[in-house]
């Protein structure tokens, strides 16, 4: 059910038709609009044990199967009533990261060597850092989850002496009630995805599945703003200071210098043995994540960041921070909006005294000018907005994507709303 455009509805498909099942894929979105997806399943097509529903759902098709196997993003599943209609059938339900867990939980060696990275804003780059450091260091790690793809056709090259890094969003950790990694990782959070949720209290308690059956002898690390966190006796807890920081890196903002205190902390927390000043060296060396506070380059003395992965707003406050530390902040040209899942802009639109311009697109871009008191641009679109922008932009100054929002009512992804960022600023070739 939902077969996306991330890569984990694809290689669910893959992997199942491996295991000798008949898979039927069935999606709201038509065949266009996903063309990419089932075009990488066009080889499993040929085994004939492949076949698709797309445009609609059908309740027989969910009533009728062995196994139901749900995207996680389909929002308040308890209340969608195809999953209920196989619910009431009596089918089992799970998801693609509920089928990787699976696995890893039937061995106790492979789950306490497995880390989770939960968290509202960081929690992608937290879990790369772990994984780069780690490969750095020596120890093989495999990085899944929300970061994108499928771990399962890669699960039989797990090792015994591999880690497993997982970026675990609120919905997975509400479909993984009743595991637990050995290392747990929350990086903050703050209110979001309040449109599946439906309420605050809903998306924490998701969050806090992540430590909820942890055992004895398993590691729990917080970041610094994280408030109380019930965890299980046993489960060694070790929450950041205020001012823990790896300097030197190579991607910019005080944040990026708290999650790798955070990768730092949770590797040490592993014994593998590596100092902390080498795990600090091997964490200098990440050059950062495709979309997230990602230098495009330089024309006519304006430099170009792509954040397009910021869609809360926490996220947009911290790649404006980023550029305050090194004094910049009065010559950024931020663009923001999208999507509205719900969340609080107000903090987008505070910060746009402080700035060079505020540009607002998409379904939350007029929210978003009437919160800064006249002092932001409503472009609608994106080129709109870079349009007004070319017309504005010094040398000197900084052009940033940090939209603060999803993507999903003007662009597939965020890395398609990145990649037409890269293309309007001139740089399509590193999108």
């Amino acid at each position: 059910m939902g077969l996306g455009r991330f890569g984990g509805g694809v290689g669910v498909a893959r992997w199942l038709i491996e295991q000798g099942a008949d898979v039927l894929v069935t999606d709201l979105q038509t065949a266009d609009r996903l063309d990419a997806s089932v075009a990488a399943l066009g080889d499993a097509a040929g085994t004939g044990r492949l076949s698709f529903r797309l445009g609609e759902h059908r309740e027989e098709d969910f009533a009728g199967c062995d196994l139901l196997v749900a995207n996680p993003a389909v929002p308040r599943p308890w209340a969608n009533p195809f999953i209920g209609a196989a619910r009431d059938a009596g089918v089992s339900i799970t998801t693609e990261i509920g089928l990787a867990v699976e696995r890893l939980a039937s061995d106790e060696v492979a789950r306490r060597r497995t880390i989770g990275v939960t968290g509202s804003a960081g929690k992608s780059t937290t879990a790369s850092m772990i994984a780069h450091a780690l490969g750095g260091l020596g120890h093989p790690a495999h990085l899944g989850g929300n970061i994108g793809g499928s771990l399962l056709g890669t699960l039989d090259r797990v090792g015994r002496d591999d880690w497993v890094v997982l970026e675990l969003s609120s919905a997975m950790l509400h479909w993984l009630g009743g595991w637990s990694p050995g290392v747990a990782v929350v990086t903050n959070v703050a209110p979001n995805h309040l449109d599946w949720h439906g309420s605050v209290e809903h998306y924490v308690a998701c969050k806090r599945e992540l430590t909820a059956r942890q055992r004895s002898g398993d590691a729990a690390v917080f970041g610094h703003t994280v408030g109380e966190w019930p965890t299980p006796p046993g489960v060694g807890v070790h929450r950041l200071e205020t001012a823990a920081r790896v300097d030197g890196l190579a991607i910019p903002g005080a944040h990026n210098a708290r999650n790798a205190a955070l990768a730092r902390e949770a590797i040490e927390r592993l014994g593998v043995g590596d100092s902390r000043a080498a795990i600090e060296g091997a964490l200098r060396t990440f050059a950062g994540l495709p979309h997230r506070l990602c230098l495009l380059g330089e024309r006519g003395g304006v430099r170009y960041y792509d954040d397009s992965k910021s869609t809360t707003p926490e996220a947009t406050v911290l790649a404006l921070d980023a550029f305050a530390e090194q004094g910049g902040l009065g010559r950024v040209h931020l663009i923001a909006g999208g999507y509205d899942k719900g969340s609080d802009l107000s903090p987008i639109a505070a910060r746009a005294g402080g700035i060079a311009g505020l540009y607002c697109i998409g379904a939350t871009g007029e929210a978003i000018a009437a919160g800064a008191g006249g002092r932001a641009r409503v472009c609608g679109s994106l080129s709109r907005a870079m349009a007004d922008i070319s017309g504005r932009a010094a040398d000197g100054d900084i052009v940033l994507l940090s939209p603060g929002c999803a993507s999903w009512d003007q662009f597939e992804n965020f890395e398609e709303r990145g990649a037409a960022f890269a293309a309007l600023a001139g740089f399509g070739d590193r999108a």
